[in-house]
C-alpha cells in the first residue's frame, strides 16, 4: 500500500510501505532507496540506495520485487515498472507506460498494474498482457488484490461519486459483480486472505462494511467512530472460513480492531456454515463491545500500514466451541519510520488489553548479514 503524509510528501522520510502476501516480510521506500525487512524479527535483509521509490512490492518470500521510482532522476521514472531480482541485483524486465504507475499488486499467477484510468492484468510468468480494464479516474491508485491463486480477485473503484466496487476475476478474466458499498466515494478496500470477503471504507470513514463476495451483499457493518476520519489502511486477520479480525488505521492516529469471529461465535446461529456467516439482515451491525481501540498507535494525521500478522492461542471450549480467549499480533509501519508490533489480548469476558512488544527505527537499521 502506498503511504504518504497528509501534507507535503517531502515532510516524511518514508515514501511507501508494503508487506508481502503472507506478511513474513515488508519493504519500505525512502528518498534514498528501499529496504526489505523480516517482519518476524525486524531484521534488515536488503537495502539499495539508488534514489527515491514510490512503489516496492515483494512476491511472497522470493527474490522478485516490483519497483517504481519517484521520478527524481530519469532512470527512476514513475512511468516505468521494473521487475528486479534483489539477490542478484539484476533487472529482469521493464514495463513502460504513458502515465504514472499508481499501484502494483502480485500473486503467484498475476501481476496487476494500476494507472489513473486503466488496470493492466499480466500473466506473471510470461508477462503477457491478459486484459486491460478501463476504470473510472483513480488518482490514488486504490485497489485490492487477493493474494491466493484460487480466488485471484481484483477490486477497483466503480464510481467517483459513490462507494461502488467492481470485483474482477483475473483468472477467468471476467467481471464477478459490482457492490454498492457506500454513499460516499471509497477510501479503502481489502480482501480476506481467501478472497471470500471484502472490507470497504468510504471517505467519511465512520462505517466499515464487510461483504460476502460470492453474493455481492453487505454481510456486516462496523462503526469506527462518530466523526469523519480518513481511513489509511484496512486488513483482515488470517482466516479459514471467516476472518477473526478486521483492523483499521485512520488520520486520528488510532488503531481499531474489530473481533469478527468473536461476535459471530456469540451469535451461535445453528443453520450450518453459511448460515453462521450471513446476518439476518443486510444492515446487521456488530455490537461495539467487539470494537477495541488503541489510541495514539501512530502519529495523528500520518498514514500507517497495519497487518494482523497472526492470530495465536485461539482457544475454544471442547464441549460447545464457545469463545474462551484470543491473542492477536498486529504490525504497523508509521510514516515517521518506525515499525511497531502490538499484542491484543481478549478474555472470555471480552476484557481486552494492549501491549507494545517491539519498536524498531527502520531508518537507522543497519544491514549486518546477508539475506
Amino acid at each position: 500500500m502506498k503511504s504518504s503524509s497528509v501534507g507535503s510528501p517531502s515532510s516524511s522520510p518514508i515514501i511507501c510501505a508494503s508487506f508481502n502476501q503472507d506478511n513474513s516480510f515488508f519493504s519500505v521506500g525512502t528518498k534514498d532507496g528501499f529496504k526489505i525487512f523480516d517482519a518476524r524479527s525486524g531484521r534488515l535483509c536488503y537495502e539499495r540506495a539508488v534514489g527515491a521509490f514510490n512503489i516496492v512490492e515483494m512476491l511472497f518470500s522470493t527474490n522478485l520485487l516490483a519497483i517504481v521510482g519517484a521520478g527524481e532522476q530519469p532512470s527512476l521514472s514513475p512511468r516505468r515498472l521494473c521487475l528486479f531480482n534483489f539477490l542478484t541485483g539484476s533487472t529482469l524486465r521493464e514495463l513502460n507506460y504513458l502515465t504514472s504507475v499508481l499501484a502494483v499488486r502480485l500473486n503467484k499467477k498475476r501481476l496487476i498494474v494500476i494507472l489513473q484510468d486503466k488496470a493492466y492484468i499480466y500473466d506473471l510468468n510470461s508477462l503477457a498482457v491478459l486484459e486491460t480494464i478501463d476504470t473510472v479516474p483513480n488518482n490514488k491508485g486504490l485497489c485490492a488484490f487477493c493474494p491466493g491463486s484460487e480466488g485471484c480477485y481484483l477490486a477497483l473503484p466503480a464510481s467517483t461519486s459513490k462507494g461502488s466496487v467492481l470485483i474482477y476475476n483475473t483468472v477467468e478474466l471476467q467481471s464477478v459483480c459490482q457492490i454498492d458499498a457506500h454513499r460516499s466515494p471509497l477510501a479503502g478496500i481489502t480482501f480476506s486472505s481467501t478472497g471470500t470477503y471484502l472490507a470497504t471504507a468510504s471517505e467519511q470513514g465512520t462505517i466499515i462494511r464487510v461483504h460476502l463476495v460470492s453474493q455481492a451483499t453487505e454481510s456486516y457493518s462496523v462503526r469506527r467512530g462518530t466523526y469523519p476520519s480518513t481511513i489509511y489502511s484496512l486488513s483482515f486477520g488470517p482466516c479459514l472460513e471467516f476472518p477473526e479480525f478486521l483492523v483499521a488505521t485512520s488520520s486520528s492516529g488510532s488503531l481499531h480492531t474489530f473481533s469478527l469471529g468473536q461476535a459471530i461465535k456469540q451469535r451461535r446461529k445453528p443453520s450450518g456454515v453459511i448460515g453462521s456467516l450471513i446476518p439476518d439482515t443486510l444492515s446487521d451491525s456488530f455490537d461495539q463491545t467487539f470494537h477495541h481501540i488503541l489510541h495514539n498507535a501512530a502519529l495523528a494525521g500520518v498514514k500507517g500500514k497495519k497487518i494482523p500478522q497472526s492470530s495465536h492461542d485461539l482457544q475454544y471450549d471442547s464441549t460447545d466451541s464457545c469463545f474462551c480467549s484470543i491473542r492477536a499480533s498486529i504490525f504497523i509501519i508509521s510514516h515517521n519510520g518506525y515499525f511497531r508490533e502490538y499484542t491484543l489480548k481478549i478474555t472470555e469476558l471480552n476484557e481486552f488489553s494492549w501491549s507494545l512488544e517491539r519498536e524498531i527505527n527502520l531508518l537507522d537499521n543497519i544491514l549486518n548479514e546477508p539475506f
